[in-house]
Order: structure tokens, then C-alpha cells, then sequence
């Protein structure tokens, strides 16, 4: 069993001090991929045949930069979001690098990838990022209601009311019932008026 040494380590939660990562765990892996040893992690990945196990083996790939395990549309949607954060959150710049290259190879397979992608960046403040994968999703799939709600927020927390305002509609014309959506067009227009 390690013990996390809480001072430079982000491990899905702000406080790790009570986390134990147990040997060939699903943990262990992430945090070998911390320590960057990915052959390890992958081998711990391939022990553990659960979803996040099989996609553990398609990020291994991923962050060495080929696949030979393609993931699928639903370990897209579930888990590259979490671990691009997690990357990201622990300062693995090399490999959210490498990962962005492979966005492109992604979208192939779940055409939100440049969306959930442009979400990781958005949360952390990235917003030149944030804002370009969006572009890129809406050159993917212009439908989607929620990408129009971020760019609506994208374009609120920069104070851009004409472009929030426009996106807001946009996403209300696709889902005229999307909760969120009908509570940020009040803000907006309060801010317009």
C-alpha cells in the first residue's frame, strides 16, 4: 500500500491525505501514470476488467502517442474527461499535449470529444483553449444544446452579452425545455437591459 504525499498531488480530490492506493489497483495505475511509468500502468489497466480498466489501456496508448486499443464512444464520453482534468490538475502538460493530438482521431469515434474537452478547459481557466475546442465541436455538430449553453457562459464571464444572448437562444431553439439554459437567459438579459 503508498501512502500519497499530499503536498504536490491532486488525486480526483483536494484532500488526499487518507487515501491508500492498494497494488494493481485501478488507482495504483493513475498513479503510475503520475510517476510516469506506463507500461506498468498499462499491465494493471489490462489485470482489471472493468470499463475504466480497458479504458486505462486505450489512455496508455494515447499518452504514448499510438493505439492499438481503440476506445469507444462511451469510455470517451465517461472517462477522458475526468483524466484530461486529472492530468491537467497535476501539472502532466507533456501528456494533455499529447493527448490534445489525438482529438482528431477522437472525434472520429464521439463527436463531443472537442466539447468535453473545451469543458476541462473552460473549468480550469484555460480559456483561449476553451474557447477554440468549442469552435471545433460546433464545426462537428452545430445541434448540440449544451455546447451552445457553454459558449453562452464562455461569452457571459467575458462580458460579450450579444454573443452570450445569441448562443443562449441557439441552445433554447434545439432544447426550448433545458433547465439551465432558461435560468442563464435570465441573467443574461438582466445584464443586457
Amino acid at each position: 500500500m503508498t501512502k500519497i504525499n499530499e503536498e504536490n498531488f491532486f488525486f480526483f480530490d483536494k484532500n488526499v491525505s487518507d487515501i491508500e492506493i492498494y497494488p494493481n489497483s485501478i488507482e495504483h495505475a493513475y498513479f503510475l501514470i503520475l510517476n510516469e511509468d506506463l507500461d506498468s500502468a498499462e499491465k494493471i489497466f489490462a489485470k482489471n476488467d472493468s470499463p475504466r480498466g480497458i479504458w486505462g489501456i486505450s489512455l496508455t496508448n494515447i499518452l504514448r502517442g499510438y493505439v492499438s486499443k481503440y476506445p469507444t464512444f462511451f469510455q470517451i464520453r465517461n472517462f477522458m474527461e475526468i483524466d484530461v482534468d486529472f492530468l491537467l490538475k497535476n501539472n502532466k502538460i507533456s501528456y494533455v499535449e499529447q493527448f490534445l493530438g489525438s482529438l482528431e482521431f477522437l472525434s472520429t469515434i464521439n463527436q463531443e470529444t472537442y466539447k468535453f474537452i473545451a469543458r476541462v478547459m473552460y473549468e480550469n481557466r484555460l480559456l483561449t483553449a476553451a474557447l477554440k475546442y468549442m469552435e471545433k465541436s460546433k464545426q462537428i455538430y452545430y445541434q448540440d444544446p449544451e455546447l451552445h449553453y457553454m459558449l453562452a457562459k464562455y461569452y457571459l464571464s467575458g462580458r460579450c452579452y450579444e454573443d452570450a444572448e445569441f448562443y443562449i437562444n441557439e441552445c433554447l431553439k434545439l432544447l426550448p425545455e433545458y433547465y439551465p439554459a432558461l435560468i442563464l437567459k435570465e441573467k443574461i438579459e438582466e445584464m443586457i437591459v
